[in-house]
């Protein structure tokens, strides 16, 4: 079974401290319903370490049950650049998969309210695995623990309660032996509207893990000066396509310049970072 995630695609902080997750506390007539806080947003295990953790925090006033499962997916874009993930928890064949060998321990627990459980992560690849970086999404279910039992008023009328499921995937990378990080821009396109100006980016990556970095955008005038400049984060799996917009309604002979490299992202450790190339075309705006 195949889902769509349209969660932001980019890898987030591995760290711990303040930077959470938010599954998706929902708001109704004003007051928050159901939801919890998971961090790392990244779990990295390696074959140097097979095991790992994950922190599940409800700050919420009521129980929440939470589930822990596991499902494959990666990044996809259509052809506007825009970026989406599609679960999927069975008929996997990608050998880059690592849903079959990791484990979660415990998958299904009661957190009170402001408790938080450690979910512990053992990875038992195949043996001779070759050498690359390996995925997995981390499924995290939430749900209020405490439901009100359908009763009967004098009207007749019947009330409930409504338990609001709530959902977020997050990435697994599993590491083994000697791994590169190379992406190449293979096509960059800049066209203007009545409103914009904006480039298309298609990336690909080359190497043996996931290209994760930064995307800058430079849009210039005829004088090559700096008109604007944007960023944006990037995780390279395959393919990507990104897209990159400047609101401007002044007609003129632009470039954009487009930079990418694994150098500059602030909310990853470095640690975690796969040092890998740097790519830079200059497109002009037709």
């Amino acid at each position: 079974m195949a889902k769509t995630d349209k969660t932001p695609s980019s890898e987030a902080h591995s760290g711990w401290g303040l930077l959470w997750v938010l599954i998706f506390f929902l708001a109704f007539s004003g007051n928050l319903i159901a939801g919890v806080l998971v961090a790392p947003t990244v779990v990295f295990i390696s074959d140097k370490n097979r095991t790992s953790r994950l922190e599940v925090n409800n700050p919420g006033t009521t129980p929440q049950e939470v589930t822990v499962s596991f499902a494959y997916g990666l990044p996809v874009s259509d052809s506007f650049g825009n970026v989406s993930v599609v679960l999927q928890d069975s008929n996997i064949t990608d050998p880059r998969s690592a849903v079959d060998w990791v484990k979660a321990f415990p998958r299904q627990i009661v957190i009170p309210p402001n408790g938080t459980q450690v979910i512990r992560f053992l990875a038992s690849p195949p043996k001779d695995l070759p050498a690359a970086e390996y995925w997995a999404r981390i499924v995290v279910r939430s749900k209020e623990g405490e439901t009100t039992i359908p009763t009967s008023t004098e009207e007749g009328a019947i009330t409930t309660k409504l338990n609001m499921i709530m959902q977020t995937a997050i990435m697994l990378k599993y590491r083994t032996g000697e791994l590169s990080t190379e992406v190449a821009l293979t096509k960059a396109e800049a066209q203007q509207t009545d409103s914009s100006v904006y480039v298309m980016v298609d990336l690909q990556n080359k190497g043996n893990a996931s290209y994760v970095g930064v995307l800058t955008a430079r849009l210039l005038d005829e004088n090559k000066n700096e008109i604007a400049r944007q960023q944006t984060d990037v995780a390279v799996y395959r393919e990507l396509k990104r897209k990159i917009e400047f609101p401007t309604k002044t007609a003129g002979h632009y470039k954009i310049e487009v930079a990418v490299s694994t150098e500059g992202r602030t909310d990853i450790a470095p640690d975690d970072i796969i040092p890998g190339n740097k790519v830079f075309s200059t497109v002009d705006v037709q």
